[in-house]
């Protein structure tokens, strides 16, 4: 390690920024964001370097060529002028006066570097490769601006007012650390970034009088397990969340952000490993998926579940695959939860018809001709298919049917002896989004023979009454045709 990663602090410290171009204008918009005087030397100055002084009274600029004086009594240095010659008369400066330079883009000559930074002040994460790779740098920067809420510096400012409260009224140095595992990780924090302060400061005065309360009890009675205050001052929450059609790329950032806080994951049997990476490899991982003709789990277990581990104070994530709201048997879920009054919030994500229309560039909507798309299970609590599935094939309505390639021979059989137009052409999306999607066409009379013959048994959608020929698009390549028992392949390989 060549450079060892510090924070210094800028308080009122004085910064010499030496040029007036977009290199300098690259370092300004950073310490700008400090608390330093900004002192900026150069002939001309870009606009936005005008334009930032002129909104921020720390930022000085002194128009004329720079001259060895503007160096005395600063902290930093940059060397920003993107002339070779005078950055290295400004580098022999800042060594001559004792002050730490950077000499941008020529990390030999730099007593430090600016790294790339994650901004959530007061939260800030800086990222490093010691001049080596910046483009590096930006990649993890990215993958790390996903990880925190946008809003997350507001936990840090707020944890910042609470502190003194709490190392005054909390003497043991244990209760304090448990408080705060408490807030950092419950209604507290959930509060916060959801920018309800007023809620945040209740929960954290209640929470505070309780760590009082039990701390003083615990005093007095020998043998009692920490473990049992804990569970006395924490409440659960129960997040059900859509973890999309299984490409991780497709996971919403307050998905993710639900997973890495879990204790406990509850997993549908259609969620991927991959998503699954992005939770702590600690949580309790339960799993309750699904399938037809296999054991499985039924709903009311899966109810009980939820509401045993968040009466624990577990923060319990229900990991559904697609949008909880779309088949996903969420009002259960949420009626189970509110019916013991446990904090409970739905995470949309995308749904397998959404996925599946966009990874096949076939629109859900067109403008003038479908106004709408109806999305519908295939199977009903009743019935093996809806009657709605008929009087949409008969207004020519489109639609799109869930969970309909294992009905497929039911589907044909109720539909040809309904009226219905049989020749009416079904596209079928085979795991939407992943590497082995794959995308099919037949008449609705060849449905259960396509299934078979390309042995289709993967979750799919079956789109009705949506056309590449009527929306003026090209088909998908990789469509494989399914006519009459004549197969016509058209396919490539997702990559």
């Amino acid at each position: 390690m060549r450079y060892f990663p510090i924070f210094l602090d800028l308080e009122d410290q004085a910064v010499l920024i030496v040029g007036g171009g977009e290199t300098a204008l690259q370092k300004l918009r950073l310490l700008a964001k400090t608390n330093a005087h900004i002192c900026v030397v150069a002939p001309l100055f870009d606009p936005e370097i005008a334009a930032i002084a002129k909104k921020n009274s720390r930022v000085e600029l002194i128009e004329r060529e720079y001259s060895s004086q503007d160096m005395d009594n600063k902290r930093l240095a940059y060397a920003a002028s993107d002339d070779e010659t005078l950055d290295r008369l400004v580098a022999q400066n800042a060594r001559s006066a004792g002050v730490l330079l950077n000499k941008v883009d020529d990390p030999s000559h730099c007593d430090f570097i600016t790294p790339s930074i994650v901004d959530r002040d007061p939260i800030c994460v800086a990222i490093g490769t010691e001049g080596t790779a910046p483009l590096l740098a930006r990649e993890i920067k990215a993958q790390v601006d996903k990880l925190l809420p946008a809003n997350f510096g507001a936990l840090g400012a707020m944890a910042a007012r609470i502190r003194p409260l709490i190392l005054e009224r909390l003497v043991d140095g244990r209760d304090r650390l448990r408080l705060w595992e408490r807030l950092l990780a419950g209604p507290f924090r959930r509060a916060v970034l959801n920018g309800d302060e007023a809620h945040a400061q209740d929960v954290f005065e209640t929470e505070l009088e309780l760590s009082q309360t039990a701390s003083v009890e615990l005093s007095h009675k020998q043998g009692v397990k920490q473990d049992q205050k804990e569970i006395a001052t924490t409440k659960g929450h129960v997040a059900l969340i859509g973890a999309g059609p299984g490409d991780p790329d497709l996971l919403t950032l307050k998905a993710m952000h639900r997973l890495q806080g879990a204790d406990v994951l509850v997993i549908d049997r259609l969620v991927s490993a991959s998503i699954l990476d992005y939770a702590r490899r600690d949580a309790k991982r339960i799993y309750v998926g699904k399938q037809a003709g296999g054991p499985s789990v039924s709903q009311d277990q899966i109810n009980q579940i939820l509401v045993r581990e968040a009466l624990t104070g577990a923060r319990v994530v229900r990991v559904k695959g697609g949008d909880p709201n779309v088949f996903g048997r969420c009002q259960e879920e949420l009626a189970a939860c509110q019916l013991m009054g446990i904090e409970v919030e739905v995470v949309p994500g995308i749904s397998a018809a959404q996925a599946a229309s966009a990874s096949i560039q076939l629109p859900l909507t067109f403008r003038g001709t479908h106004r709408s798309i109806t999305l519908l299970t295939a199977a009903t609590k009743d019935q093996v298919i809806s009657s709605d599935v008929m009087a949409f094939m008969k207004a020519g309505r489109p639609f799109a049917i869930y969970m309909g390639v294992k009905l497929a021979d039911e589907i044909v059989n109720v539909l040809s002896s309904s009226g219905v137009d049989m020749s009416e052409q079904i596209l079928i999306v085979e795991n939407a989004s992943l590497r082995e999607e794959r995308v099919f066409s037949t008449a609705l009379s060849e449905l259960s023979v396509c299934v078979k013959t390309f042995s289709i048994d993967g979750p799919a959608i079956l789109f009705v009454g949506l056309s590449y020929d009527e929306m003026g698009l090209q088909a998908d390549p990789r469509l494989k045709a399914h006519e009459l028992s004549n197969v016509v392949s058209l396919s490539r390989q997702v990559v």
